[in-house]
């Protein structure tokens, strides 16, 4: 005989995804269940209905958005959500969304004021730009640059010259050249993959180039026998020509990555200092905060990114606006950017890698985990060749083999993400939170 549908709803494995994926669902998934059960040639035993019904919410709660630990050793993993954020930009998170803010509205006057004019202030001063403005994401800053100055008025496309080793893709399918497409510029390619010369942008320039773009490589590097064109080369030739010069830098650093170990990374108020007359880059890589665009320049190409209708629907909310704002006050000085969660990970000594493995270890014997040094890297198409020295666990599940043990990870609360080498499950604890090691401790121990 069938059980009943309150019968099930009482089972406590099922009864503990009501609250998260609620009633209606879990409802639903019990009579798909017992539907089926009831088109069986034979009746099929309750305890099985109630595990057909177990894997489909399992399912549907993996399905869902939810936090994971991200034992990768990938910094800024794109797929994880890349930056974590700081709780400074949490706390201003959950107050802005908690009531009414002055996202649109003037203080001072009383009347109807504009969410672009929020963190204006804070960008200047971190940028030493003229004048900024924040859209949804990188590709979209690119995006407005583009349908601002590269549309003729009678919507016809205008050039935008390019280095033909930046057109680069990045991560989900991102092309540049599907970008200029779509925003109606035409590409004009120079130079080759590994020589490019001043020359090569001057001959290029005509009538109808809108654009001199220079583009951050992001995930590859060129090596060998190359030659390019400096930042400062690049901006007196578009001055010369009245042409605007802008760059989508991409990563957003806002502070010198030697002082962490790694090689020199350009940073935004280079750029501007420069001279470039708008700079795109990304609030969730090297900033390490939400996810946005930021577009810094001169006051005058700003003002034009302003009046662009399609700015309306590359807008952020205020959730964002908040999260970027504190986590631009945490880079005013190197004691408060340590509590940005990308530099506390890569600011993580060895030694301390260690002790927390150690311990890790010590709590886990059944599991004979061993410790072993691991190569981490930023993540986010950022410095892809430079390796962060880093501490792992290793584990040699003898449960269905390595793959087996990642996917029970995978499926456990919270969710961790390891990576898999040579029939070891590897969890890299640069990129997992000191305070989450009870956390993994627990998932571990559920999982072997």
């Amino acid at each position: 005989m069938l059980p009943a549908v309150h019968r099930l709803l009482d089972e406590p494995r099922i009864a503990r995804f009501v609250v998260l994926l609620g009633s209606v669902t879990v409802k639903e998934q019990i009579g798909a269940a017992l539907a089926r059960a009831r088109r069986a040639p034979a009746v099929p035993d309750p305890g099985a209905v109630a595990d057909e019904v177990v894997v489909a919410l399992a399912h549907e709660a993996r399905e869902m958005f939810s936090g994971v630990l991200n034992g990768t050793g990938i910094l800024l993993h794109t797929n994880l959500g890349r930056a974590p954020l700081a709780a400074e930009a949490i706390d201003a998170i959950a107050a802005a969304a908690a009531g009414a803010s002055n996202l649109e509205y003037d203080l001072t006057s009383g009347r109807r004021g504009s969410r672009h004019d929020r963190l204006r202030s804070a960008l200047r001063a971190a940028t030493g730009a003229e004048d900024a403005l924040v859209v949804n994401n990188c590709a979209a800053a690119v995006l407005l640059m583009l349908d601002t100055f590269a549309r003729a008025p009678d919507g016809s496309a205008r050039e935008v010259i390019v280095a033909r080793n930046e057109l680069i893709e990045i991560g989900g399918g991102f092309r540049l050249p599907d970008v200029l497409a779509r925003s109606g510029a035409q590409l004009v390619e120079v130079g080759t993959v590994n020589k490019l010369r001043l020359d090569d942008y001057a001959r290029a320039l005509g009538p109808r180039t809108a654009l001199l773009l220079r583009v951050h490589r992001s995930n590859h590097r060129i090596e060998g026998f190359v030659a390019g064109v400096g930042p400062r080369d690049l901006v007196a030739l578009g001055r010369r020509a009245g042409v605007p010069v802008v760059e989508d830098l991409g990563s957003g650093a806002l502070t010198d990555l030697q002082a962490y170990g790694l090689p020199p990374e350009r940073t935004v108020q280079e750029a501007v200092a420069e001279g470039f007359d708008l700079v795109a880059f990304s609030g969730d890589k090297l900033l390490g905060g939400p996810q946005a665009g930021i577009v810094a320049g001169r006051t005058a190409a700003i003002a034009r990114l302003r009046a662009n209708p399609l700015l309306r629907a590359l807008r952020v909310g205020s959730a964002t606006l908040a999260a970027l704002g504190a986590t631009l006050a945490l880079h005013r000085d190197a004691t408060a950017r340590a509590r940005i969660p990308f530099y506390a990970m890569l600011g993580a000594p060895l030694e301390t890698l260690c002790a927390r493995a150690a311990a890790l270890t010590e709590r886990l014997r059944a599991l004979e985990l061993d410790v072993v040094a691991h190569d981490a890297y930023a993540g986010g198409g950022t410095l892809p060749l430079v390796a962060i020295p880093s501490i792992a666990l290793a584990w040699r599940t003898a449960r269905g083999g390595a793959t087996a043990g990642a996917e029970r990870l995978r499926a456990g609360t919270p969710p961790v993400i390891a990576q898999v080498a040579e029939q070891t499950v590897l969890i890299d604890l640069r990129t997992i939170a000191p305070h989450d090691d009870e956390a993994l401790g627990a998932a571990l121990g559920a999982a072997g």
